[in-house]
């Protein structure tokens, strides 16, 4: 901007200056608030569908970028998608090699918002952004008088999209406003002086590329959303402030400041849920680089120009179609080399513990960034409380052994595992209590409540097993030993224990009621078992065949693995609440 020009704005200028910058703001506002409330009710909506979908990705790398794109064009951001991803590989739901594709994806989903933004700039007499902010309209009345979760949920889509375009035409209307020449001459020509300065100008941008490359990185980095800053470049581009050139660097810049999320969201991750991160970065990069390299010299930036305006006349819908070109070629050129994206990202991000993670601490990874989507963070819990679960049965395995057996040698395997699942309850019913503050759905309220009362039974299955431990260290103690039959009944209790617990386990695991009649059955066999044992012991206590000291273990023993049984029926009972009704 020239001095002169500068010096020539008055006053009023200065307050028209001022009124469509802050409009301009209040527009970006508008428009990522829509972005946000559009995607997070889509996802709450469908995040059991968007959930299968990431399942169905690990198959093949194409339907990983289909999968990809997919997530990206519903949650409409490619960095809420990239964190994720990133969340799903640090708790070990998805491969390194798997996550790449989808990473890629998301890239082309993420331009389905710029065509989105682009529509609102056209339209002849009633103008597309009318039409959706009265869908706006329509949404709140659905979310203030909706009876179900649903119809609210769809109608707060519906304000989301509104808002989207709303927040467009708030912020075109702006720029249009101040680079209106026959309203604001010398605002208009002092921006434009500007704008033409870092190369806005359509001359030679050869040194100014990469300022504009940067400038996309820093604020898509700085605002968190690359959709806002490609609507700002639309809005100038709309308003003749700068031409497509401009625009085709900021975009590329753009696309890397997208990284910013997924590399923040990684720190304090396992180590390949940062190489995911830093996948991400690399694809971007690779992909700005082999871009800006030919479109450095004016005659192919200026070809390229010129093919866009020959098929398009809108220049904010000929950014939107440069911006899913950019990604699309880029994953076409790059697909083929996913392995060797892996490579470098090992390369680069090097695993600094010998040996890789110690035991049992991916155990108790609960990734905090799952919980912006609730469907997958119940999943994820339940996968954790599922093997808490198989802590405490092992701990009871390992306690009946060292009961019979007398050889306490495994006493230390036992402690530490016991602390590891005092960890573990604490841990996930921390993460409850924060997966409870995010918006869930009726079904996964359901199962959240629940899941307290799982934890609570396995904590107390755990607690048993250390009761058997004390009795096993009385009878090392006092020399105790049992009858052959007592051992029988010891044995056929612990058969039928673990037969249960099988048939919990795929009923939790699962989800399903098909197995609650084999479950009631070993329940039942349990019951009957300790009133079986409990009369044994006292007709080998009349016989004389029992010392006090082995027939008060026996007893103790017997309500305990009994009690085992009741923890585990409770929590197959827990998933009758939501599981479909069929076998």
């Amino acid at each position: 901007m020239s001095v002169s020009l500068l010096a020539s704005l008055t006053a009023s200028d200065a307050l028209s200056i001022i009124n469509n910058f802050l409009l301009l703001l209040g527009g970006v506002a508008a428009l990522m608030i829509g972005i946000n409330m559009m995607g997070n009710n889509i996802e709450k909506a469908a995040g059991r569908h968007m959930r299968r979908l990431m399942a169905k990705a690990t198959k093949n790398r194409f339907l990983g970028v289909a999968t990809g794109a997919a997530v990206t064009t519903l949650v409409t951001s490619s960095g809420a998608t990239t964190v994720m991803i990133v969340g799903f590989v640090n708790v070990g739901l998805m491969t390194l090699a798997q996550a790449v594709s989808v990473i890629m994806g998301a890239n082309i989903g993420t331009t389905v918002t710029a065509f989105i933004t682009a529509v609102s700039t056209t339209g002849g007499g009633i103008k597309t952004a009318a039409v959706f902010a009265f869908f706006a309209f329509v949404g709140v009345l659905m979310n203030m008088f909706g009876k179900k979760d649903l119809i609210k949920q769809i109608g707060l889509i519906l304000a989301g999209l509104g808002l989207i375009f709303v927040g467009m035409n708030t912020m075109s209307g702006s720029m249009s406003s101040l680079l209106d020449e026959s309203k604001n001459g010398n605002i208009a020509r002092a921006v434009k002086d500007m704008f033409a300065s870092i190369g806005g100008g359509g001359g030679n941008l050869t040194w100014q590329i990469p300022v504009l490359f940067i400038l996309g990185a820093l604020l898509t980095g700085l605002v968190q959303s690359s959709a806002a800053v490609t609507a700002i470049v639309m809005s100038l581009a709309a308003a003749n402030a700068v031409d497509m050139q401009f625009a085709i660097f900021v975009i590329l810049g753009t696309n890397l400041g997208t990284c910013a999320v997924a590399l923040l969201s990684s720190l304090g991750t396992s180590v390949n849920a940062r190489r995911a991160a830093f996948v991400h970065f690399s694809f971007n990069l690779i992909g700005g680089i082999i871009f800006i390299i030919p479109l450095s010299f004016p005659a192919v930036s200026g070809a390229l120009v010129r093919f866009l305006q020959s098929l398009i006349p809108n220049i904010a819908i000929q950014v939107a179609v440069f911006h899913m070109f950019f990604n699309i070629v880029t994953t076409l050129l790059l697909l083929p080399f996913q392995k060797y994206l892996v490579k470098l990202a090992e390369f680069i991000v090097r695993d600094k513990k010998a040996g890789g993670v110690a035991q049992g601490e991916e155990d108790e990874t609960l990734d905090m960034r799952l919980l912006k989507t609730p469907a997958i963070a119940i999943g994820q819990a339940r996968k954790q409380i599922s093997k808490m679960g198989q802590l405490a049965f092992a701990n009871y395995k390992l306690s009946l052994d060292m009961l019979l057996s007398g050889d306490l040698s495994q006493m230390n395997v036992f402690n530490e595992r016991e602390q590891h699942i005092n960890k573990f309850n604490h841990y996930i019913n921390s993460y409850l209590v924060k997966l409870s503050l995010e918006p869930l759905s009726e079904t996964d309220e359901k199962k959240l409540s629940s899941f307290y009362h799982v934890t609570s039974d396995i904590e107390r299955i755990g607690d048993y097993a250390e009761n058997i431990v004390e009795y096993a260290e009385s009878a090392v103690k006092e020399k105790v030993t049992f009858t052959e039959h007592a051992l029988d009944e010891i044995r056929e209790m612990d058969l039928h224990l673990t037969e249960l617990y099988k048939n919990v386990e795929m009923t939790f695991e699962n989800i399903t009621l098909g197995y609650m009649e084999k479950i009631d059955e070993e329940e039942q066999a349990t019951d009957d078992m300790c009133t079986q044992m409990q009369q044994s012991h006292l007709r080998r206590l009349n016989e004389n065949r029992c010392t006090p000291e082995a027939g008060a273990i026996f007893l103790q023993l017997a309500i305990g693995m009994e009690r085992i049984g009741d923890h585990m029926k409770n929590i197959s009972n827990s998933v009758k609440d939501y599981a479909p009704h069929s076998k």
